[in-house]
């Protein structure tokens, strides 16, 4: 096995057969953690996204905070409630885009994968720089490398949903849990001390914060409002389960839509235990450090103020929540991992992304897509250092994008079912039923609609309009996608009836000095039945071309050979010019160019060898009425190399590690190389015609 395939085993593990899908389908306690750890460790940072904003205006504003995180909560569940009715009506996992496709039509339904392949890409960025933030609250000392640190951590993040969805879901559900748990109990003991009149208190708690100017009237709304567009990151990752349907176990739909409820459940009550200690324990943030009299150095991020305050500083309390909040952070880009190359795939599919994205790899995973997601998120770390504030200005424009345009289409989903004769709208039962779901989708498309407005109107200015630059960027360019597919595909369309036979087929065999492969280029070429057979020579050096014109005649090989004028010593531009012009004289023939090339069995051979083959061909490619044959010669170092790989597949059929399970017959394929004492000789050749003498 070469030293890449044994590196690639190491880290992604041994490949899993088509048919072991359905093993990698996820139970409801794993797909929690996989699905929801965006959505969970918002948590962490949407209270903080809020105060930073009301801190503008100084500690007087700090009031509107419970209010922001109210009407939070209940956007969250409203969109909660209103995905649960699109798992149920679109279980294939297409999500918001197969919503907005098949309701609103294609513009819409890109508009919103626009939406998400960015949002995905920022998910990963703002997750593990929010990761890393508190990961250096905890450890000051490592500030100064979080860039590396990010970068290393998306990294190993690819190498383990390389493995598969279900290995990286596993790995996942302890730190999430684990995070639930911490913060649940963090919650308890807060206010139970509360309760009993021990308040916690922040460090931060006697900071002053400096107004950056005053506010009031329209300003101060606008405040209002921005600090609310920012609270509202506690929803991204929600529509992460509706793309990610057919990974659950069946029935994947009512499944799918349990841990969206548990999720939204879970999420809403946390967010609002860590907002009420953060306002209890008077934790004190700024946008801006400067703003903050008192500080001293960089100010821990709230959550672990929050931690502080109830377990006490440097405490075990401390220390885990500080660890798990770390962690499910890290862990939320994981969320991406599974959505971005689902979505990707079903692009693909639909012709506007690369085909190669609906592939899947070794794993069942797939691969394509979570490499190029990963490429952009550690792209956008480096870029935004990896800064939780900058980054998260960008982060929940394609959120809300996604989530109106989706609900919009739900809404218009219902009504065509209404007109239907299905069950649903033959009943009054299920009439009612439909008009519930079409009024919860129509309230979360009023919602989100007029929350999308807000956000960019709050954050265009602070970073929003490179969302706003890239979502039409790549619409455009899927557009691109599909038309050049669309192009190929009738190019490629075939005429009516049977196909068309070429008047005439010359074969032209390339050669460059007398040996086995030439000879058994000549063999083969001759087999083929041309109606035409010419062997061609380039004379790079005249008396080496002498020399093969001599033993040509010698060996009595009876196929002419031409030698091609080469003034200035290359071969691929005389033979182009022959090939042209057989062309230009029977434009309707064919011309078949007959290839002699070594097969090597190390990478660094093909430095060595097949370098002028290899420009040749690639130049006859481009010429029409051209077919190319390569005529391959086994040597020693390929044969070895083919008994290897046959013996590692024969083995790994054995171990039951490759296609289907049962039985399996595992048939030779190839032979070995004949040896120079098997070659063709001249004589094998068919005899006919004769040999010129080439002129000059």
């Amino acid at each position: 096995m070469a030293l890449t395939d044994r590196l690639k085993r190491i880290w992604v593990g041994r490949p899993l057969g088509s048919d072991r899908l359905g093993e990698t389908l996820l139970p409801k306690r794993v797909a929690l953690p996989v699905f929801a750890s965006d959505a969970l460790s918002s948590v962490s940072y949407a209270t903080e996204e809020i105060l930073l904003v009301l801190s503008l205006g100084g500690l007087a504003f700090y009031h509107f905070t419970p209010w922001i995180a109210l009407v939070v909560v209940a956007l969250m569940l409203t969109v909660v409630a209103s995905y649960r009715q699109t798992v149920h009506a679109y279980p294939s996992g297409g999500g918001d885009y197969e919503v907005a496709t098949e309701n609103i039509g294609g513009p819409a339904g890109l508009t919103v994968a626009s939406a998400l392949l960015v949002d995905y890409v920022l998910t990963v960025a703002v997750s593990v720089s929010a990761g890393v933030a508190n990961l250096t609250s905890a450890v000051t000392s490592l500030a100064q490398h979080k860039v590396l640190i990010a970068v290393v951590l998306i990294v190993v993040l690819t190498m383990m949903n390389l493995r598969g969805v279900r290995e990286s879901g596993t790995a996942f559900a302890i730190p999430t849990y684990g995070f639930i748990l911490g913060i649940f109990v963090m919650i308890a003991i807060g206010f139970v001390k509360m309760a009993f009149g021990h308040t916690p208190r922040a460090e931060s708690a006697d900071y002053q914060v400096t107004a950056t100017s005053h506010y009031s009237g329209l300003a101060l709304a606008f405040l209002a409002l921005r600090a609310f567009s920012s609270g509202c990151t506690a929803l991204t990752g929600v529509e992460a389960i509706s793309n990610g349907v057919p990974a659950f176990r069946p029935p994947k739909s009512k499944n799918a839509a349990s841990t969206l409820l548990a999720m939204g459940l879970i999420a809403a009550l946390m967010f609002i235990g860590v907002t009420v200690l953060a306002m209890a324990s008077k934790v004190h943030v700024a946008e801006d450090a400067k703003n903050l009299i008192g500080a001293h150095g960089e100010q821990p991020t709230v959550i672990a103020q929050v931690a502080a305050a109830v377990f006490g500083g440097g405490s075990i309390g401390f220390v885990y929540i500080a660890a798990v909040t770390a962690l499910i952070l890290i862990l939320a880009a994981n969320t991406a991992f599974n959505g971005f190359p689902v979505l990707g795939s079903i692009l693909a599919r639909d012709g506007y992304l690369p085909r190669q994205l609906h592939t899947r790899g070794d794993r069942l995973a797939y691969s394509n897509g979570i490499l190029l997601l990963a490429g952009f998120a550690t792209l956008l770390v480096i870029v935004f250092k990896a800064e939780t504030t900058r980054l998260i200005q960008l982060y929940i424009v394609g959120v809300f994008v996604s989530f109106t345009l989706s609900q919009t289409g739900m809404v218009r989903h219902w009504q065509r079912v209404l007109r239907g004769s299905s069950v649903l709208a033959t009943t009054p039962g299920g009439r009612r039923r439909v008009r519930r779901s079409q009024t919860i989708n129509f309230f979360g498309a009023c919602m989100t609609g007029l929350v999308l407005i807000l956000v960019l109107a709050t954050k265009f200015t602070h970073g929003a309009y490179i969302v706003v630059i890239a979502m039409p960027v790549i619409f455009v360019a899927m557009r691109a996608v599909r038309k050049h597919y669309d192009r190929i595909a009738a190019e490629l369309t075939p005429p009516p009836g049977p196909p068309t036979l070429p008047s005439r087929v010359h074969g032209v065999v390339l050669v460059s000095k007398i040996h086995a492969p030439t000879l058994r280029a000549l063999a083969y070429a001759k087999a083929t039945r041309p109606h035409s057979l010419v062997a061609v020579t380039a004379a790079v050096d005249p008396a080496d071309a002498e020399r093969l014109t001599q033993e040509w005649y010698e060996r009595g090989i009876t196929i002419d050979l031409v030698t091609l004028a080469s003034p200035y010593r290359e071969i691929t531009g005389p033979v182009l010019k022959y090939v042209a012009d057989i062309r230009k004289d029977s434009p309707r023939d064919v011309v078949a160019v007959f290839v002699p090339e070594y097969v090597v069995g190390h990478w660094w051979e093909h430095l060595l060898h097949n370098q002028s083959a290899l420009r040749l061909k690639a130049r006859l490619l481009f010429q029409p009425g051209v077919m190319v044959t390569s005529v391959p010669w086994q040597l020693e170092s390929s044969s070895n190399a083919q008994r290897r790989m046959d013996g590692e597949a024969a083995g790994a059929v054995r171990r039951g590690q490759a296609g289907p399970r049962g039985p399996a017959a595992v048939a030779a394929v190839g032979a070995e190389a004949p040896s120079a004492a098997t070659a063709p000789s001249a004589g094998s050749i068919a005899l006919s015609g004769r040999v010129d003498r080439p002129e000059g």
